[in-house]
């Protein structure tokens, strides 16, 4: 039986009296590039903090590689690397300065040659000497994916990754994205509403609106059921319910 890396059961959350997410049930098995798709406002990023612990959940559970997000927060962590929509770094320091006050913060060995490995894995060694401050938003994203995978995390989660990016760095991301999958076995996570973006990337999807899951299923099924990305489009447009219909988050 394939491990999962994401089994998550009835996971619901609350802002005062709106759900941002419903009670929702899927999993995600190990070495899948999956596509979280949905429209902004479907809870999305909800999701992807409960997964991450960085937001606690009203109801229900999910598990990371066998560790409960409720009970083993710490294995959560371990397990997992983070990307978020704005990668948050310090501006005053340098790429190597980065990278290497994350790497200790995570509990790396040999901090300088994992350091080192990571920029050269992601093209970024050019930026090793430079002040974040100064980045481009792409730049700052392989910086942030770069401090993501020091500690080698089985899953990477990544929050709308290809936002902002020009259409060079959007190719660049699905290049490391699919290394990342390929040459190390990882789990990979992606939050987007970028249809175009699922389909040159992700092995499954699934589709939220407002907060529910409404679709799941591979790739592979998908795309021979309903063909191109312009199908493919009709099939997330027909699932979205109308809008209005329950709490946007």
């Amino acid at each position: 039986m394939t491990e999962l890396a994401i089994d998550i059961r009835e996971l619901t959350k609350k802002f005062g009296d709106s759900e941002a997410v419903r009670g929702i049930t899927f999993s995600v098995r190990k070495g899948e590039i999956f596509g979280f798709l949905g429209h902004n406002g479907a809870g999305k990023t909800t999701t992807i903090h409960m997964l991450t612990t960085l937001a606690k959940p009203t109801a229900g559970t999910a598990k990371i590689f066998g560790h409960d997000i409720r009970t083993d927060p710490l294995g959560v962590r371990r397990a997992l690397g983070y990307v978020p929509e704005n990668v948050r770094l310090y501006d005053t320091l340098t790429t190597k300065e980065n990278l290497t006050f994350f790497a200790r913060l995570s509990g790396v060995s040999n901090v300088q040659d994992r350091v080192h490995e990571t920029m050269e894995f992601l093209s970024i060694s050019d930026l090793s000497d430079q002040r974040v401050g100064h980045f481009s938003k792409g730049m700052r994203q392989r910086v942030g994916l770069a401090q993501a995978i020091l500690h080698q995390p089985k899953i990477l989660f990544l929050d709308e990754p290809s936002s902002g990016l020009d259409p060079m760095g959007m190719k660049m991301l699905r290049d490391l994205i699919a290394r990342l999958n390929r040459e190390f076995g990882m789990t990979i996570f992606m939050n987007t509403h970028l249809i175009s973006e699922i389909a040159k990337t992700c092995t499954s999807i699934g589709v939220l609106s407002q907060g529910q899951l409404v679709f799941q299923d591979s790739i592979d099924a998908v795309t021979q059921k309903y063909g191109d990305d312009s199908s493919l489009e009709e099939l997330y447009l027909s699932v979205e319910p109308v809008a209005g219909q329950g709490a946007q988050m």
